[in-house]
């Protein structure tokens, strides 16, 4: 479109990466745009040293899109994507059931405004 050919254009990124004008790239799959049937963050309090066996089966379930762990009463926040409720309220069972969670707080999403930082 601009009448640059491949590799001069190839160069100037190089240069503005070099520089630290360009500092990352990411790719949109389609998958960030697409509306989710039901997003959520779920807060998870895990009861004494079981937060690694807990975290594997966590990270086992596919609605898990992402998992932090972290400091104060809750020591996961998993972020999860499921296609409607009927299923969603399945997985919130299944996560309850895991051996080694205490308690969760649980709070879905509605509206995205801001998707990257």
């Amino acid at each position: 479109m601009t009448g640059a050919s491949r590799a001069t254009v190839a160069a100037r990124i190089d240069r503005l990466v070099a520089k630290g004008t360009i500092t990352a790239f990411t790719v949109r799959t389609g998958h960030e745009t697409r509306a989710a049937g039901v997003r959520a963050i779920v807060m998870i309090e895990v009861l004494g040293k079981l937060a690694d066996k807990v975290a594997d089966q966590l990270r086992g379930l596919p609605q898990v899109r992402a998992l932090h762990s972290t400091n104060g009463k809750w020591d996961f926040i998993a972020e999860l994507e499921d296609r409607d409720l009927v299923s969603f309220d399945e997985t919130l069972r299944r996560i309850r059931l895991i051996n080694g969670i205490n308690t969760t707080e649980t709070n879905i999403l509605l509206k995205t405004s801001k998707t990257s930082f």
